[in-house]
């Protein structure tokens, strides 16, 4: 299968007009890279109480996978007495504290579990780092919901993906949300930050995977036909898609297989959807 013929020169973002997403609306499921530690100077959404540098990591697996990463940098772990006892096995034990405390640190109306880690952000990647990798690439187009991303984040690690990419300027940060949506899977699943989406394709593409993007109108995405081929799979925002330098950037544009009544699915569910149409066996 030949590659789409978009100029192959880098484009400009500055002639990129398309306006961010207003919002998490739902998306259509036929919608939809050197290392740098970041430290301490982004925190997550919790109360001011939580002092120091980074952010709170909450909920039983979320908090488990980051203790369980070597290269998680970890300030304080603390857990009620209950649930103390599903941390027996750590290498690290929890501070005792009660539930009302680590409702003041979580964000609000945070399922905390009565577990909670205060956290660095993990380092980012960049592509040469995961070209190794197994699986394909996940990359999301401007993106804006922590839980959105989490779960996305999720099924990336159920299916085997290499890595989530996303545009710096236009993705959340790392955040308790997002740690708790995707359930572990923040500490699977590597994140790679880069300024220019168009780009960073451009760059996977020199490494040989084939960028599809998951949108209206494309053709039925079917894994079969791309045996023996990398895969960067790139889905929109919710609600306006994928943008047009993303678009014409992409070598194919494919859209999820939906016979019922239901015209769209979020844009999590459609990645669960369409990574899974990419790895399933022949």
């Amino acid at each position: 299968m030949a590659r789409r013929s978009p100029s192959r020169s880098a484009p400009d973002r500055s002639t990129d007009r398309s306006s961010p997403p207003a919002g998490n609306a739902d998306h259509g499921s036929s919608m939809s890279g050197g290392r740098t530690r970041e430290r301490g100077g982004r925190s997550g959404r919790g109360h001011a109480a939580s002092s120091g540098p980074g952010y709170w990591i909450y909920g039983h697996h979320a908090v488990q996978a980051a203790l369980a990463n070597p290269e998680r940098v970890i300030h304080d772990f603390l857990a009620t007495r209950e649930a103390a006892a599903s941390f027996e096995t750590s290498s690290r034990k929890p501070q005792i504290v009660d539930r009302e405390r680590l409702d003041r640190l979580c964000e609000r109306d945070a399922v905390h579990q009565g577990v909670c880690l205060r956290v660095e952000p993990l380092e980012t990647l960049a592509i040469p780092d995961i070209v190794e990798r197994t699986g394909p690439v996940l990359v999301l187009d401007q993106v804006t919901d922590p839980r959105n991303i989490g779960a996305i984040l999720r099924s990336a690690a159920a299916f085997g993906a290499a890595a989530l990419l996303v545009q710096d300027r236009n993705a959340p940060q790392e955040s308790g949300a997002m740690a708790k949506a995707a359930s572990g899977a923040l500490d699977i699943v590597p994140i790679l930050r880069e300024v220019n989406l168009s780009r960073a394709l451009q760059a996977l593409q020199a490494e040989d995977f084939w960028v599809v993007g998951l949108d209206a109108g494309g053709t039925r995405l079917n894994g079969k036909s791309f045996a023996g081929r990398r895969v960067a799979l790139v889905l929109g925002a919710e609600g306006a898609g994928l943008r047009r330098l993303t678009r014409e950037t992409c070598d194919e544009i494919a859209s999820v297989y939906m016979p019922g009544d239901m015209e769209s699915l979020n844009v999590s569910n459609a990645a669960a959807v369409a990574l899974y149409e990419l790895v399933r066996p022949v």
